[in-house]
């Protein structure tokens, strides 16, 4: 009854009465993925209780764990907009979200990059302190030796 890609209503919690598609099956049998996507149903990506979904009739021609993108361009091809009398999101909306995601990928990256670099800083520092510390045990080891005195030379004497 619940396979992937078909469309569902919720009927629980803050986005009751919403659409949103199905896109996998958790190992626990009583939990869906759900999406709606969000910019057209306001149905962000989540697990969800069967039993806090109606199914329809519809059902979309998608792969398993499909990304938001994929499902939007299923909702054009099946033509869903105009069976369920949902409004088209537009271009700039569309547009918007991707743009927000990217910052959001490069955010993260940029935090990457920065642990990474923390990281390393880390290591150079740990390796001065171990060299100071292997200095000052290598100059507790040897005492330095007394010079002996020169003989006076020759030229000392006159």
């Amino acid at each position: 009854m619940f396979e992937i890609g078909r469309i569902c209503i919720k009927t629980a919690g803050r986005e009751a009465g919403r659409v949103c598609t199905v896109i996998a099956k958790e190992k626990d049998k009583d939990f869906l993925l759900v999406t709606g996507p969000k910019d057209v149903t306001k149905v962000r990506r989540r697990k969800c209780n069967f039993r806090h979904l109606e199914a329809t009739p519809f059902k979309l021609e998608i792969k398993e764990n499909a990304t938001d993108e994929e499902v939007l361009k299923a909702y054009e091809t099946d033509d869903i907009f105009a069976k369920l009398k949902i409004a088209r999101p537009g271009e700039e909306k569309i547009r918007a979200s991707a743009e927000r995601k990217e910052k959001r990928e490069e955010k993260k990256e940029a935090l990457k990059e920065e642990k990474a670099e923390r990281k390393k800083e880390d290591k150079k520092e740990e390796k001065k302190e171990e060299h100071k510390e292997h200095k000052a045990e290598h100059k507790e080891e040897k005492p330095k030796k007394a010079r002996a005195k020169k003989a006076p030379s020759k030229k000392d004497e006159k």
